[in-house]
């Protein structure tokens, strides 16, 4: 028997009414208990109070138990709830479980459970010890919840966030270095701030179609629209893009939508785009290379003003010949024919593709 000093320090308790001098009481507290339990969301399992082998056994199952797991309450009834755990059923949880219910605790935790037709969930357990009037357990009380969906969007914003960090870092060195970059090749504050604009424009863009993409992949047709639109792509005879379907990731997207806009900046300024009758075709394909597939973009312009090969590299010809090429392990060939520029961008599948489930 508990002295009244050791109830004292007991958790709150649920009396069981004595049924032999309320048997009404009992009754109705019970038709009560059924009503309450059959009508929650979460499963409810009573189950009696041994901890030792076998172990409780299961005396009360609800219909949302039943909805969870795929078994009937007559197909546990009598039975252990050791009979839903499984191989991938974490053992040091089940421990912490085990030395909470000796202690005479309320217990929450989480596992995976295995449900009748053998399919996993995780299931969160709520479980309390009921007692008798003495204060001895005579039964725990679990309220269980299928937490699966939870768990894989807990996991999915964690992997999200991570990835939107690494993205933010990679995005503010990619400004750190265009400012650099331009800063050594500018020739006064004027120009650099309108050059470092435009770029930033470009990274924005880059930006804007994977953020569309959920941070997944980039289909190359979008990116394209993207980085041409201020140059008038779609426009018949002015800009136009086609290739079969390509997914990049992220980092390639970036790299290559910079590229683009380069280019496109350059045939605005001093190639076909500077012309009311010059046009622009960028075109992708996949090829056959040395060590896999490649990526080979094929930017042509024509009908703009006659073309002269440069005398020095400009700030938007390293980024394509160097960033690029170093970034995407790739080759860039870039030909300043009469009639028009014409650059050649190669690189790995493998290393510029989103590797797709």
């Amino acid at each position: 028997m508990t002295s009244s000093g050791d109830r004292a320090s007991l958790p709150p308790r649920t009396v069981i009414p004595d049924s032999a001098s309320h048997p009404a009481t009992t009754s109705q507290d019970l038709g009560l208990f059924r009503i309450i339990a059959d009508t929650v969301r979460d499963g409810v399992l009573v189950t009696s109070a041994e901890l030792d082998y076998p172990g409780p056994r299961i005396e009360y199952a609800n219909a949302a138990f039943t909805r969870m797991s795929g078994y009937e309450p007559e197909e546990v009834l009598g039975r252990s709830p050791r009979m839903f755990q499984g191989p991938r059923t974490d053992r040091a949880t089940l421990n912490r479980l085990r030395a909470a219910l000796e202690q005479g605790k309320t217990f929450l935790g989480t596992a995976v459970n295995y449900r009748k037709d053998g399919t996993e969930y995780v299931n969160e357990w709520l479980i309390n010890p009921f007692r008798n009037a003495e204060g001895k357990i005579v039964r725990w009380i679990s309220a269980q919840r299928d937490v699966t969906d939870q768990m894989r969007a807990e996991t999915s914003q964690k992997l999200l966030l991570g990835e939107l960090n690494h993205r933010v870092m990679n995005n503010l060195a990619a400004v750190q270095s265009l400012a650099a970059r331009l800063g050594r090749s500018a020739s006064s504050m004027d120009e650099f701030q309108v050059a470092l604009q435009q770029r930033l424009f470009a990274l924005a863009q880059a930006q804007k179609a994977i953020v569309a993409a959920h941070w997944q992949s980039i289909p190359l047709d979008s990116l394209a629209q993207a980085q041409l639109a201020p140059f008038g792509i779609g426009n018949p005879g002015r800009v136009e893009a086609s290739g079969p379907q390509i997914h990049l990731r992220a980092g390639a997207a970036v790299m290559l939508g910079l590229a683009l806009h380069e280019l496109g900046l350059n045939a605005l300024k001093h190639g076909a785009l500077s012309t009311p009758h010059g046009r622009v075709g960028l075109n992708w394909s996949v090829t056959p290379g040395a060590t896999g597939d490649e990526l080979c973009v094929d930017w042509s312009e024509s009908g703009g003003a006659a073309v002269r090969s440069p005398t020095f590299r400009g700030f938007g010809r390293r980024l394509i010949e160097e960033v690029l090429v170093r970034e995407l392990q790739g080759r860039v060939r870039m030909d300043f024919d009469a009639e028009g520029v014409r650059c050649l961008i190669g690189a790995p599948l493998a290393v510029v593709m989103e590797r797709r489930a």
